[in-house]
């Protein structure tokens, strides 16, 4: 073995042959024995091992996590299912740095019902450990759930008194308040007694757990059966109950089969967070929806994700949360062990499937752009509160070593298609916040690579810091008599502390190259590589791996996916202004028909693959203005 080699063995390496291949859950720990990460594995030495290899092959920030720690440690157990639960037990117990950490947007509200209660009653709740409740949720807003109640009342009146004002009204015979306006329907309005009120509420509890089929067609028949009797007062109120259902159930539209008893959970993640939009469907309704966003220290695997995603839902949930079905974006490993667990816990059996097509495959679709834009809004605020961005600002002068925090920092990135319409994007962050008044797009006419595209760009931008500053003389409206004033005409000449390019060495050695041309190497320039999120120095062979929870790395994550939007935003519209323009020369295509063409097909691409027979499908063009069009877009 080469002494490099050696060097690069950690001490607390097992011997080989220590670590049994039988399943259980592992735990690394640091000197002074904190649990940095929790795992499990089906097969304990093909796992390990993955760890102790040499670390130039691991990725960046499990090199730092098994150099960080001092020693590992596993536990056997009997079954891959009995490695779900401990793992999760684990985790809970240790909250692990180095694992994922969830966190919910926010405290949602939750329908209650307090089936502990002599009478129940329903509430509106953030409080989830009220013993013996019944929940339904979590709505978005609070008002919705009142909204919910207020209709539900008026078909399964009740109680909704507080516990004071219902011990009261049963000690002294006088119905609580909202029981005098209609607004309480439990014994103490003196209405109904404890095992009727006892009833409804079982009513209430089906109808809202999926049952309502059943009372639809209950209300209906009675209704009918009321009318034909010429019971006319029975049917219009049978006939207001029913309005009150349907005004419940159209806000939660009929998704699935009306059997449908389902989780599903859309994600949307980066090489940093991850959102959960968990979407809880009953009856073939989406009763509920929780948003949860992920912090992620360590690279995993989407189906990695969706796994750990499954066990923290329903670590402690009763097996009445847990559906009999479960849907993902993607299948865990261990899909077969996760069934058999949740199986376990609910006494009946679970399925776990990826929505691949029909009407699931479009609520997950739903759920993943619902995602996808929880975790844009996540990042955004992270980003713009006050104390994030100045310790992000902090975090980025010390880890880049820089003389004074950035105030001001420009990010540049380069888009093409297939190396031709080669665009570039400048996005400037001035107190860690976007300037957008001062965002450029650059086009980009001949060029070799990325690099030399990034050369080209920040020598035109540099050039600016060098003009001498541009005065323009204006009349001032508000003085008496002609009286000129000079006004400094707004440029683009404020010099940036910080440079940031998107990509990792080559681009950072061109920005490099320029900054020395243009004769300023006093701005500092750093580089962010996408893929492990890796900050290059100029110079430098090794990258500065900054946390995965930094701020800093949240600030310049965002800087280069604004840069990257902006730049395919400018290409777009390049690329839909020369089809335009094209299609303009074509005689007897108007505006209109041009934008209607481009609606039609949806792309250049498929207008340009059409035949002409296709083309003249279009209301307002014919066979003549279709042969043109073909001929316009096929001789180019």
């Amino acid at each position: 073995m080469a002494a490099s080699e050696r060097l690069e063995q950690l001490p607390y390496r097992p011997k080989p042959g220590e670590i049994p291949t039988n399943p259980g859950v592992y735990r690394f720990r640091d000197a002074d024995g904190r649990v940095l990460y929790v795992g499990k594995a089906k097969n304990l030495r093909a796992r390990l091992s993955n760890y102790f290899a040499p670390l130039r092959s691991l990725h960046e920030r499990t090199r730092r996590m098994v150099t960080t720690a001092a020693s590992v440690e596993w536990t056997v157990v009997a079954s891959d299912v009995d490695s779900l639960q401990l793992e999760y037990m684990w985790i809970k117990e240790f909250d692990p740095p180095f694992n994922v950490r969830y966190k919910d947007d926010k405290s949602y509200p939750f329908m209650a019902i307090t089936l502990g209660d002599e009478a129940p009653r329903v509430i509106v709740t953030r409080n989830r450990r009220i013993a013996g409740a019944k929940y339904f949720g979590p709505y978005p807003k609070v008002w919705a759930v009142h909204d919910t109640i207020d209709l539900m009342i008026k078909v399964f009146p009740i109680r909704t008194c507080s516990d004071a004002s219902y011990k009261k009204a049963m000690q002294t015979g006088r119905p609580c308040f909202p029981g005098q306006i209609g607004r309480c329907g439990g014994p103490c309005s003196m209405k109904v007694t404890i095992e009727e009120h006892r009833a409804i509420v079982d009513d209430f509890v089906a109808f809202m757990s999926g049952g309502d089929q059943r009372f639809t067609k209950d209300l209906t028949k009675r209704m009918r059966e009321a009318s034909a009797a010429m019971d006319y007062e029975a049917a219009a109120d049978y006939r207001d109950k029913l309005q009150s259902i349907d005004a419940v159930l159209n806000r939660s539209a009929l998704v699935l089969a009306p059997d449908t008893d389902a989780d599903l959970f859309g994600i949307a993640e980066d090489e940093l967070s991850a959102a959960v939009q968990h979407f809880v469907i009953r009856g073939g309704r989406v009763r509920g929806v929780r948003a949860t966003t992920i912090e992620k220290e360590l690279d995993i695997s989407g189906a990695d994700l969706v796994d750990q995603v499954i066990q923290r839902t329903y670590g402690d949930a009763s097996a009445a949360d847990i559906p009999k079905q479960v849907l993902v974006p993607e299948m865990p490993e261990d899909a077969a062990e996760l069934e058999m667990w949740l199986s376990e816990r609910r006494g009946k059996a679970v399925r776990i499937q990826v929505a691949q097509r029909g009407r699931k495959a479009e609520i997950m679709k739903t759920a993943s752009l619902n995602a996808q834009q929880a975790l844009m809004l996540h990042k955004t605020r992270r980003t713009s509160d006050y104390v994030a961005r100045s310790q992000a600002l902090t975090d980025l002068q010390e880890a880049l070593g820089l003389a004074e925090a950035p105030l001001r920092i420009e990010c540049f990135d380069i888009s093409h298609l297939s190396g031709t319409n080669v665009v570039a994007s400048m996005v400037v962050f001035e107190d860690g916040l976007p300037r957008k008044d001062q965002y450029r797009s650059f086009s980009i006419t001949e060029t070799t690579d990325d690099t030399d595209s990034m050369h080209q760009v920040l020598m035109r931008r540099l050039a600016y810091l060098d003009r001498p500053e541009e005065v323009e003389q204006v009349p001032d409206a508000a003085a008496d008599g002609e009286v000129v004033t000079e006004r400094k005409r707004p440029r683009f000449a404020y010099r940036p502390q910080l440079l940031v390019v998107d990509g990792g060495q080559p681009q950072v050695a061109a920005a490099a190259r320029a900054l020395a041309d243009a004769g300023h190497p006093e701005i500092a320039l750093c580089g962010i590589a996408k893929r492990l999120e890796e900050v290059w120095l100029p110079g430098e062979d090794f990258p500065v791996i900054l946390p995965r929870t930094s701020e800093a790395l949240y600030l310049l994550q965002r800087l280069r996916d604004e840069a990257h939007r902006f730049a395919i935003t400018h290409q777009r519209r390049r690329r839909k202004r020369d089809i335009t323009s094209v299609l303009a020369e074509v005689p007897g295509l108007g505006e209109s028909r041009i934008k209607a063409l481009l609606r039609h097909f949806g792309s250049v691409t498929a207008l340009k693959g059409a035949t002409p027979d296709e083309i003249a499908e279009l209301p307002g063009i014919g066979p003549k203005l279709a042969e043109a069009v073909h001929a316009h877009l096929t001789s180019r």
